[in-house]
């Protein structure tokens, strides 16, 4: 701690102090290695060379962060959305970790004041906020390890700048949005199905009932369970205020 306040106060009476407090208004936290956060920031058109004579820019941290952001991503969204299904988080990550939304994240956040670049090219800076920022979230792994990384992305990504509940909306079928109000509302909400069969005994069709807070709030049938819970899910959500 007393090292970290030591580096904080050279950095203010440094030439470049005010990149630096840019630099912790962005993080939140005070940074180990400030050498890997301005390869983060700095593009291939811009690479620079280290005193031991090696060439670097952010693609290899770029590497790393989006291999990291996947993962950050899925573990928020597995611990927020408790009674979701794979294919609803695998959605709502991709969505996070889309191109465009990255892009105007990175923006949000003021990557855009730490990027180094000389490339006047539209392809290559089409991405470069959202690259800078996936090689951000490396560097802050290299420096600090999984669990910072993990508290950026929850407090300073997520927290800040990024709507997850506006992303989980995107293709909100009955039942996403009913759980997502009893999120929002602080209410259990607990699906049960079973098989059935119709008078030939031989087509299997399915049965679901809702219940909210331990009481039977709405049933659903279909050819599938899947189907049979949306019928449920719809039942309640006609009963409630959402």
């Amino acid at each position: 701690m007393i090292q970290g306040v030591f580096t904080y106060l050279v950095y203010l009476f440094r030439k470049d102090r005010t990149y630096y407090r840019n630099l912790l208004g962005i993080l939140g936290f005070l940074p180990g290695s400030v050498t890997l956060y301005r390869i983060a920031f700095t593009h291939k058109s811009a690479s620079f060379q280290l005193k031991d004579g090696t060439i670097v820019n952010n693609e290899r941290l770029e590497y790393l962060g989006d291999a990291l952001l996947g993962a950050l991503a899925a573990e928020y969204i597995y611990n927020a959305f408790k009674q979701m299904d794979e294919g609803f988080m695998t959605k709502l990550r991709a969505r996070i970790v889309k191109r465009k939304h990255l892009n105007a994240t990175a923006i949000q956040m003021g990557i855009p004041m730490m990027v180094t670049s000389l490339s006047h090219s539209t392809n290559a800076s089409k991405h470069l906020y959202g690259n800078a920022l996936e090689a951000l979230i490396g560097a802050i792994y290299l420096d600090r390890g999984y669990r910072q990384a993990a508290r950026f992305f929850r407090n300073r990504m997520v927290g800040k700048h990024i709507d997850m509940a506006s992303l989980a909306k995107k293709d909100s079928d009955y039942k996403s949005r009913l759980i997502e109000w009893a999120q929002k509302k602080k209410h259990e909400v607990v699906f049960s199905s079973h098989e059935e069969y119709v008078s030939n005994g031989k087509v299997p069709s399915f049965a679901s009932t809702v219940a909210i807070d331990q009481v039977d709030s709405g049933n659903g049938r279909g050819d599938s369970k899947k189907e049979a819970e949306q019928q449920a899910a719809k039942d309640a959500l006609g009963k409630i205020s959402v």
